[in-house]
């Protein structure tokens, strides 16, 4: 497919018959799972720092399972958003080979193909407390409504924004067994570098989407993408600092406090680095800086990560 990654394990590994479902699922382009499974990370992490008994067993299996669970529904997610969206893949350049659109599945399939994925995530979700379990069902709302979003408002990136970073409120409590101020405001931020990573990408398809009439924050700010690119930034990265700030002061020491700030202050760098490199008419450029997102997340996960091993 025209954006998947260069000898990526679909193409080169697996089955034939399986191709088709795995490149559904975008297996075949591992930025989905990596940009819904940091979030999660960054709640687990932050609640293990806050607490004073710092990471428990309990919490390696949280990561591992956040892990699985975010390839399982990222996958279940993409194959519902192609699901809904065949007929406009088909008539955009970068998405009309596609699965669906290209005939290589069937709606049926796809639809049986969603189910097994959806329920053995369910499986992994067993495994956490009950608020967690609740959390993890209640995502799945913002996740239905995505793919209709861009038909109806020009900010579809918000209601991506929201499912994609549910992760930090279900890890966080996961940990803690209840919600806070901390995670909400960690999911905020979340949200606002939603608002950043996937306004670059949807400069990819601006002219084919301004063809058949889709919205995306992308047209919405034209010419003036790059200063509301610099807001989305500063929103996340002072919303990431007083999420740690709320989370650690009452029971974390200094070092693990400074720890986890420096995290937000390189995350809020990386974009930095991101915005003087890009060029939002070349196609290339654009999701090149987008997938360097999963580094800019990752970067905050260890920080929190070190913080939470103090």
């Amino acid at each position: 497919m025209i954006d998947a990654v260069d000898q990526n394990w679909v193409d080169t590994w697996a089955p034939a018959v399986t191709r088709p479902y795995l490149r559904l699922s975008r297996a075949d382009r591992p930025i989905g799972t990596w940009l819904l499974l940091l979030p999660c990370w960054w709640g687990v992490l932050l609640a293990a720092a806050a607490d004073p008994a710092g990471l428990a067993w309990f919490d390696l299996w949280i990561i591992v399972g956040c892990a699985l669970g975010a390839f399982l529904m990222r996958g279940a997610g993409c194959t519902w958003n192609d699901i809904s969206d065949r007929d406009l893949d088909a008539q955009v350049a970068r998405t009309k080979s596609r699965p669906l659109p290209s005939g290589q599945v069937t709606v049926k399939g796809a639809v049986v193909w969603m189910g097994v994925q959806a329920l053995v995530s369910f499986f992994i979700l067993l495994t956490f407390n009950t608020a967690a379990i609740v959390q993890g069902i209640l995502a799945l709302l913002p996740v239905a409504i995505y793919p209709f979003a861009k038909r109806f408002t020009w900010w579809p990136q918000v209601f991506l924004g929201l499912a994609f970073n549910w992760g930090a409120l279900l890890a966080w409590t996961a940990h803690t067994g209840a919600l806070s101020a901390a995670p909400v405001i960690l999911y905020l931020a979340g949200i606002s570098w939603t608002l950043f990573y996937d306004t670059i990408y949807a400069h990819q398809d601006k002219e084919d989407d301004a063809l058949i009439g889709i919205k995306s924050t992308a047209r919405l700010f034209g010419e003036d993408s790059v200063w509301w690119l610099r807001l989305f930034m500063a929103v996340s990265v002072l919303l990431m600092a007083i999420a740690i700030i709320v989370a650690l002061v009452p029971h974390a020491n200094v070092m693990a406090l400074t720890l986890a700030l420096s995290g937000a202050w390189a995350f809020g760098w990386h974009m930095v680095w991101q915005l003087r490199r890009l060029d939002t008419e070349d196609w290339t450029v654009c999701m090149r800086l987008f997938r360097s997102n999963r580094d800019a997340g990752l970067i905050c996960a260890l920080f929190l990560a070190a913080a939470a091993s103090l």
